[in-house]
């Protein structure tokens, strides 16, 4: 399913625990715990993921792309939500040299075709952790994806705060 090498090289990264606040932006009601499952960025079809960020500014930058990438711009109202997490095992991507070598240079990093992002977050999913740390395509900092299949009864995924967002994209 996943190249060998690809898997040796995932392994030899700890997965660490983590524990902290990240921002999740969403459109409308949609609760900050709906899962992706149709495939992202760093999650293949059917790997539920949830994707957050570090800083909220790069939440809203990703919010925004999101919308710039819409045939027809949405028109549900968009919530960033505070969130404090706590997960088992997360492994860091976030030195690029270390995310080159692992097949996501800068060019796959940003470009539309998420093949690359996908196999790499497919496989650490596989390996059995509950999250990534991964550079932001979209602005500068750092987005935290979450594997819910992968979570621990103690994990935590707690809403601290719901914000409306007036922010057109620019």
């Amino acid at each position: 399913m996943y190249p060998i090498r690809l898997l040796d090289q995932l392994e030899s990264i700890e997965g660490k625990p983590w524990e902290g606040i990240v921002w999740r932006h969403m459109f409308g009601d949609t609760p900050p715990n709906r899962e992706n499952v149709s495939g992202a960025r760093w999650n293949p079809r059917d790997v539920p993921a949830i994707y957050t960020s570090f800083e909220r500014s790069v939440a809203i930058a990703e919010g925004d792309y999101l919308i710039s990438i819409q045939p027809v711009r949405p028109s549900a109202r968009r919530v960033l939500h505070t969130v404090k997490v706590r997960l088992h095992s997360v492994v860091d991507l976030c030195d690029r040299e270390l995310l080159a070598d692992l097949g996501v240079g800068q060019e796959e990093l940003g470009a539309t075709d998420h093949t690359a992002c996908r196999q790499v977050g497919g496989a650490v999913e596989w390996l059995g952790h509950d999250g990534l740390l991964v550079p932001s395509a979209r602005s500068p900092g750092t987005n935290l994806v979450i594997y819910t299949r992968r979570n621990q009864p103690d994990s935590d995924f707690e809403t601290l705060a719901a914000e409306p967002l007036t922010i057109a994209p620019g």
